[in-house]
């Protein structure tokens, strides 16, 4: 069989062979199991007084044909230290802008460069909201699940942003808030939720994207909105990441509304539009045919919730006995250590069930965050 890569004895036995045997140099190749062209090779390169002369060669390149000089690379740090808020895409147009008389890298070599030199900081790795590992609610009637939103933003006639907040109701496509904001904070986004709770009474579960302010990046997604709706009684529900088929219903309504603004339908300020969203939603629930009703109006299938909401927001129900712990300030509770949960938690209390063998279950109300070890005092996520 032919020589493994790195057998210098090999190669300085058959250097000795060729050397002393009366055969032939093509019987002496055919005895190691080499091509004639491989013992030519060993013969040329073989040196009587080095032996690491039958050692392997590194196969990179001697030269490189794309490689730049000094000068260009000196080139390139002078700028980026001159321009430290540059990119290497404008690092490279000004240099064409310039005429600098050689040939100008492309922006990908120009950012591998100043990499190399230590000049392109480490990009911060930001925290991203967990994925949901729950199955999304089979919709069968009327307030079981409803959909809420930020529709893409538009500048208004004025140049100012537009941020529609909009809310319905999953089973009869009922349109139940289109709300015009300059932003997507949480205080707005709870106030149209407080109206809408207010007027038509309170859903099973609320579907969601992965945004804020619906969603946080700590356990199970929690956000402070999310919280606030599990103490009323209301389950957060969120779609997969890059799935917005998964709450499809409601970008059908979004489609409708972007198809209606485009009709010379942007106004000059934020309270034109308003008046003009509130006339669109009484068309669209009680004038405009939908098909997926068979052709009757959302109006003619809603009906308010039987679960009124009085404004109050009641704590958490545990059972008697259970064992329960506070959320602190910066989101932890103490375990005998402190153990992060949850900073959207903070001043609530979750409770811990043991469910196997040093085994606990965190519980906040009805909904499962995590597990706890007690052999490892560790958080268990299972998002």
């Amino acid at each position: 069989m032919p020589w493994a890569e790195t057998v210098t004895m090999q190669r300085l036995e058959f250097i000795h062979a060729c050397q002393a045997s009366g055969d032939s140099f093509s019987a002496v190749c055919r005895h190691f199991c080499i091509s004639r062209k491989t013992g030519y090779k060993w013969l040329k390169r073989f040196q009587p007084d080095d032996v690491s002369s039958l050692e392997d060669h590194s196969r990179a390149p001697l030269t490189h044909a794309r490689q730049h000089s000094s000068d260009v690379i000196n080139c390139l740090i002078r700028l980026r230290r001159a321009h430290p808020d540059w990119g290497p895409n404008k690092i490279r147009q000004w240099l064409l802008n310039h005429e600098i008389p050689f040939d100008v890298p492309a922006g990908s070599t120009i950012g591998d460069i100043l990499k190399r030199e230590g000049l392109v900081p480490d990009r911060i790795k930001r925290r991203k909201t967990p994925e949901n590992t729950h199955a999304l609610t089979d919709i069968q009637a009327v307030n079981q699940v409803w959909s809420a939103d930020f529709k893409g933003k538009f500048r208004l006639l004025s140049q100012e942003y537009c941020r529609p907040f909009t809310l319905t109701d999953n089973h009869s496509r009922y349109l139940l808030a289109c709300e015009a904001s300059a932003s997507e904070n949480l205080l707005f986004t709870r106030a149209c939720f407080e109206r809408a709770f207010h007027e038509y009474g309170l859903p099973e579960v609320v579907r969601t994207d992965n945004g804020a302010p619906f969603a946080g990046t700590g356990i199970a997604g929690l956000s402070s909105l999310s919280v606030w709706m599990i103490k009323l009684g209301i389950y957060p529900e969120r779609i997969k990441k890059g799935h917005p088929e998964q709450n499809g219903r409601h970008e059908r309504m979004h489609r409708s509304l972007k198809a209606g603004l485009s009709h010379n339908n942007i106004r000059q300020t934020m309270e034109e539009q308003q008046a003009w969203f509130s006339d669109y939603r009484y068309e669209f629930n009680h004038e405009r045919p939908h098909a997926a009703l068979g052709g009757a109006t959302p109006s003619s299938v809603w009906v308010p919730s039987p679960r009124q909401w009085d404004g109050r927001v009641p704590e958490i129900n545990y059972p008697e006995g259970a064992r329960l712990y506070k959320v602190a300030e910066k989101g932890d509770i103490r375990l005998g250590k402190r153990l992060f949960v949850s900073e959207a938690l903070r001043g609530e209390y979750v409770m811990l069930k043991e469910v196997g063998e040093g085994l606990d279950v965190v519980l906040f109300d009805r909904m499962i965050l995590a597990y706890y070890d007690r052999a490892k005092h560790s958080i268990i996520r299972i998002d």
